[in-house]
């Protein structure tokens, strides 16, 4: 079974590039070419490449889908999401069509499609790249996938008027999906939280969204994606993307060895794609400085800059339809990106530590409103995280105690907070800008309730390395993890699932065994 070599090859190469620090996807690309070489002596059939394209396919559609349950339509509608996406969008192609012109002795039409190709940036891999580190709500992944969202629109625009096919009629019928909400939302109501809930996520992921949309002309990414953001309000909306989390992880590896498989390139195209390389700093520093333009701090900017600074999936989708001949120079200089961005992006925060002195001039004097320096006034009690666990911890302490305060990362939930009277604040934990600017003089216990171990650690180190002496606690899931929070200076770290099941039995305790026997 093809299917076997497929995993088998997957799996070796996946385990190869761990030790180095590389995010498996880079073995799966790696993979996929090995595939491409050794097909021939694997016995690989004539149709294996349609086979994985359409797992490729499917594993988008999930990821996409994923993405919308998590995002919100008014975080995106946003100037340095538009702006920059149709800045930089705009730019690029009036930079690098004339260079391939000139340099390639293209014709205008080729040269001017392939800029366009080179100017997206990868949804996959930002959307998996956030994902993993969860930073999708953060206030820099919400900007990195709200101008993806503004290219893959652009990228169907072009494909549309390229190939001279336009939507049909129906497509109109898009504009009145808010009214299905109540339904979906009844629907994901009532299916539980076993099977019907995975069987309904890939039914509106692929069917309903995906095919859907595609039998009216429009891209099936883009239906997964508008599916999801339709559900992206409902409290089962994390439930519903953490049911398809497998499938999708299983389906993606298709995607990258799909890339790999596009075929082998001879002297020439591979020199196109060392080339196109070389011009990926350039494109992250154009995203930087216009993400700057539009008042982000240097640190915003540059983690929402570092994700879309690779060579996107979207532009072998437009090569497919308009460019053909360019599918497999443009197929390795989208493996090549990633090759260089997946490492980057997963050392995005400690490389930004490192050159902020050099990043930080360019920002300008005036604030995003996302981003306003705060301060904790004369509050006692700082809670940092407002999930469920930090929201749990901060009603319970409320009656008890008036100077409290709560710091989160999503402005959306922060909005949330505040509407329902909590004293909730935008704060990024992990950002050392926000640590070095912090005035809480008063606070003598703080409560990192974060979803991220990583900004648990590096909140109880900042507290430290400020002189904070007080009570510093947190929890979470794994004993390993509560022992690095209490090295990095936390008093307490305690198991979330041991704190539940000692406190049930405390409550059987004293509803119960503290009483006389008679008068159970």
């Amino acid at each position: 079974m093809i299917e076997a070599v497929w995993l088998a090859f997957a799996f070796i190469t996946g385990i190869l590039v761990r030790p180095a620090g590389l995010p498996p996807l880079v073995g799966y690309l790696a993979a996929g070419f090995a595939l491409a070489a050794l097909g021939a002596d694997l016995g690989m059939p004539a149709d294996s490449g349609t086979m994985l394209s359409h797992i490729a396919h499917l594993g988008v559609l999930l990821l996409l889908f994923t993405v919308g349950l998590k995002l919100k339509v008014r975080n995106l509608v946003r100037p340095e999401v538009i702006g920059g996406g149709l800045l930089h969008f705009g730019l690029s192609v009036v930079v690098i069509a004339p260079g391939l012109y000139f340099f390639l002795a293209l014709d205008s039409r080729t040269a001017v499609l392939l800029a366009i190709a080179l100017a997206f940036s990868s949804t996959v891999l930002a959307a998996k790249v956030l994902e993993s580190k969860r930073e999708l709500r953060a206030f820099h992944g919400r900007v990195a996938i709200g101008i993806l969202i503004v290219q893959d629109l652009i990228a169907l625009g072009v494909m549309s008027i390229a190939s001279g096919q336009s939507p049909s009629a129906w497509a109109l019928l898009i504009f009145s999906l808010p009214l299905l909400r109540p339904i979906l939302y009844r629907l994901l109501d009532v299916t539980g939280h076993e099977e019907l809930l995975v069987l309904f996520g890939l039914l509106l992921a692929i069917a309903v969204g995906g095919y859907g949309f595609e039998s009216v002309g429009l891209s099936s990414e883009l239906g997964a994606l508008v599916f999801g953001v339709l559900l992206s309000g409902h409290t089962r909306a994390k439930e519903l993307s953490d049911s398809l989390w497998s499938i999708k992880e299983v389906f993606l590896v298709g995607f990258f060895l799909q890339i790999g498989l596009a075929g082998l390139p001879d002297q020439n195209q591979f020199l196109f794609a060392v080339a196109m390389s070389l011009f990926l700093p350039l494109k992250g520093v154009l995203f930087f400085l216009l993400l700057v333009l539009f008042r982000l701090r240097s640190r915003s900017a540059f983690l929402s800059a570092l994700p879309l600074t690779n060579y996107s999936e979207f532009g072998l989708i437009v090569a497919s339809v308009v460019l053909p001949e360019w599918l497999v120079p443009l197929a390795l200089t989208v493996a090549f990106s990633f090759l260089l961005s997946a490492p980057l992006n997963r050392i995005a925060h400690p490389l930004y530590e490192r050159i902020a002195s050099r990043l930080a001039p360019f920002e300008r004097n005036q604030r995003h409103p996302d981003e306003q320096p705060i301060s904790l006034g004369d509050a006692r009690v700082l809670v940092m995280g407002m999930g469920r666990t930090g929201s749990a911890a901060y009603d319970f302490l409320r009656p008890h105690e008036s100077r409290l305060i709560a710091l989160d990362s999503d402005p959306t939930k922060m909005a949330a907070h505040q509407r329902a009277g909590r004293n909730v604040f935008f704060a990024d934990a992990e950002d050392p800008v926000f640590w070095e600017g912090l005035q809480m003089d008063h606070i003598e216990a703080v409560i990192l309730a974060m979803n991220d171990i990583e900004a648990k650690l590096i909140a109880a180190r900042k507290l430290r390395q400020r002189g904070f002496t007080g009570l510093v606690v947190a929890h979470t899931m794994h004993q390993d993890e509560a022992n690095a929070i209490a090295r990095a200076g936390a008093d307490e770290a305690f198991l979330t699932m041991s704190e539940v099941g000692a406190g049930i039995a405390e409550h059987v305790r004293q509803k119960v065994l503290s009483e006389p026997p008679g008068n159970q």
